[in-house]
């Protein structure tokens, strides 16, 4: 993800079935953070983490957007499990976590397989890519998201 250049646009499912596209956030902040897998350690722990500061976020005028592979119905599940107040998007496809970068090549115990790299893609109110996590650390991450936004809003 090049910082400045424009965000690559999409429309996907959200966890209730209803589509959500990039255009319905125009002027607003957009962190839209890339995972692995609905209900794993790592994720759990990162959305938790985006709904406990949701509230924070909503006052900068941005809104989360949890995407993965997984299914509608499994990202309902996960939410309802774990009350999430955040939106979280299916792309079994993956044509949006390609467009942002996230479907790369991983490296487990020296298996070569692809799968979604953790990271996180901030587009500010102009639809441009303001900046980028790559391999995200679960666990606080939502802190830092947060403070970037305050920093750029500056």
């Amino acid at each position: 993800m090049q910082i400045g250049t424009k965000a690559p646009e999409f429309c996907l499912k959200n966890q209730d079935g209803n589509e959500v596209c990039s255009r319905d956030f125009k002027g607003k902040w957009m962190v839209i953070y890339f995972y692995p897998k609905d209900d794993t350690p790592g994720c759990t722990t990162e959305a938790c983490e985006f709904t406990a500061e949701f509230p924070n976020f909503l006052d900068m005028n941005a809104v989360i957007l949890g995407v993965s592979a997984d299914s509608v119905e499994k990202h309902k599940k996960f939410a309802d499990k774990h009350s999430l107040g955040i939106t979280l998007l299916s792309d079994p496809e993956h044509k949006v976590i390609e467009s942002y970068g996230a479907w790369r090549e991983k490296n487990m115990c020296g298996k070569k397989y692809m799968g979604i790299v953790r990271s996180t893609v901030l587009v500010n109110p102009k639809g441009e890519v303001a900046f980028y996590w790559d391999n995200v650390k679960a666990k606080g991450h939502a802190q830092k998201v947060k403070e970037q936004i305050a920093k750029l809003q500056k």
